[in-house]
Formats: structure tokens, sequence, C-alpha cells
């Protein structure tokens, strides 16, 4: 009979120790730099365009935007040798 009154009253303990503790996180608005990270992780899921996810980039981190974009000479062929404007290709 002791063993199980203890096994009884340790199973009450722990049941009333578990409805006693919290399961939600604490509630606290975010900072400034925790509301950035978060937005840009979200900007990073959303499978934008190179430019599209440029600008929203800038806007996010307050930068003016650079403009993005080819040069005159196009895509360069990987194949292509000699030299450009005293680079290697």
């Amino acid at each position: 009979m002791n063993r199980f009154l203890a096994t009884f009253l340790l199973l009450i303990c722990s049941v009333l120790a578990g409805c006693a503790t919290h399961s939600t996180p604490e509630l606290r608005p975010y900072s400034a730099e925790e509301s950035k990270q978060l937005a840009m992780e979200a900007l990073n899921r959303r499978g934008l365009s190179f430019d599209e996810y440029q600008q929203k980039k800038a806007e996010l981190t307050a930068q003016p935007q650079k403009p993005f974009g080819f040069d005159r000479q196009g895509e360069m062929n990987a194949e292509r040798r000699g030299m450009l404007q005293g680079r290697p290709s």
C-alpha cells in the first residue's frame, strides 16, 4: 500500500507541476534589429528576380539603390580568349 501511495503522490505532484509552468515563450516586442533580420529572411525565401530582390533589400536596409545590369559588352563567352581592357578574360 505504501508503494501505491508514494507512486500516486508522485504522479499528482508531476501533474500539478506541469500545469503550473507556462508553455508559451515570454511575450515581448521584437527589437529593431530582430525585425530587420526577420524581414531579410522572409525576403530571401520569396524567390524574387535579382532586380526585385535588390530593390526590396535596399528598401529594408535604407540604402540607396545601386543600378545593376550588364556592361556594354554584354555576356562573355567562357571560351573567348584574349585581353579586354588590359585584363585577361
